[in-house]
């Protein structure tokens, strides 16, 4: 591996953070929008991960969140507790795990569980543990709430299993358009 200045990963850091924080706050703003502000400021963070700068990825993370809380976020803090929690962790987890060399289906299980953990603290944080709000008292509300945790923990089990796969091949994709970077 060809070694870069601390600068080239400092300047590459910053500019992963950057633009996931304007990526994410627009997801953010626009409530339509706030799953996609996560999925692309996710892939802004993997850009200092494909050179394998993880104390970058970590600063990265760590600045997207802090900017993004700073520059308005903190009005509704629960709606950034997602990315929090996972989707901004989640890259820098998959380049570890490739790095160190650990079993794939057990960090399949823990990293599952994980993002299980993560949907019902977003449950419980966003809809207070009732979907529906004053509608609650309707039939379909009501089989709902009674059954989330199985949607939940099932649910998100099915959804996480192609997710990771397809955030491991974008990991890829960034690390091939990244790669050209010749610093």
């Amino acid at each position: 591996m060809k070694k870069y200045s601390h600068s080239f990963e400092i300047a590459l850091s910053a500019i992963s953070c950057a633009v996931a924080v304007v990526l994410l706050l627009v997801g953010f703003w626009s409530n339509i929008l706030l799953a996609s502000g996560y999925l692309f400021a996710m892939v802004a963070l993997m850009v200092p991960l494909s050179k394998q700068f993880y104390k970058g990825g970590v600063l990265a993370y760590l600045g997207t969140v802090i900017l993004a809380i700073v520059m308005g976020a903190a009005a509704r803090f629960w709606d950034l507790v997602p990315f929090i929690m996972f989707f901004g962790l989640h890259p820098l987890i998959n380049s570890l795990q490739v790095k160190f060399g650990i079993n794939k289906w057990i960090a399949l299980a823990v990293k599952t569980v994980w993002f299980d953990f993560t949907l019902w603290v977003a449950y419980i944080l966003i809809f207070g543990s009732l979907l529906g709000g004053s509608q609650a008292d309707t039939e379909f509300f009501r089989f709902i709430n009674e059954y989330i945790y199985v949607f939940i923990f099932v649910g998100g089990t099915l959804i996480f299993f192609p997710y990771d796969y397809l955030v491991f091949k974008l990991q890829l994709a960034v690390d091939k358009l990244i790669y050209r970077i010749r610093k």
